[in-house]
């Protein structure tokens, strides 16, 4: 294992070896492989992790919605705004809290995760042939851990 190097009077870590640079840089270079085949279906990596969150569900209030979908709930209004307005998701009040919103996908939603799917586990795959499946499993793993173990503490 790297030892971190400290290269000024603070304390500070170089930044390439500080875990929130070596995250966005490994999500920037995953996504680099993705984003063509989302660009080709007119959709943003946002509008994406919407989409696939809801397809493992029947239906998801808002605000559940942007924690698993890992997105802002301003920036979240305004992407359901838009998949409804692309017949892709719909939404209603919660008959139990009408303060609340449910959304879910469409057949139009399924039908379009279905069409990007192949393509989508075709890149998967040659990341894991590049990395490795089980070390990517234990990658996902321990991030899994270090969530936990961050969100139990707060």
């Amino acid at each position: 294992m790297k030892k971190q190097e400290i290269k000024d009077g603070f304390g500070l870590y170089t930044t390439r070896r500080t875990l929130p640079m070596a995250l966005l840089r490994a999500r920037e270079v995953v996504m680099e492989r993705f984003r063509p085949l989302l660009g080709d279906y007119g959709l943003t990596e946002q509008q994406w992790r919407v989409l696939r969150v809801l397809n493992e569900v029947d239906e998801m209030d808002a605000t559940k919605l942007a924690r698993q979908a890992s997105v802002l709930l301003p920036s979240l209004t305004r992407i359901i705004k838009l998949l409804v307005s692309r017949g892709l998701i719909e939404t209603r009040k919660d008959p139990e809290d009408s303060r609340r919103a449910l959304a879910r996908l469409t057949s139009e939603g399924r039908n379009l995760i279905f069409g990007v799917a192949p393509d989508s586990v075709k890149i998967y795959r040659q990341i894991e042939a590049l990395y490795g499946a089980d070390r990517l499993s234990h990658l996902l793993d321990e991030l899994e851990l270090l969530i936990n173990a961050l969100e139990t503490e707060a």
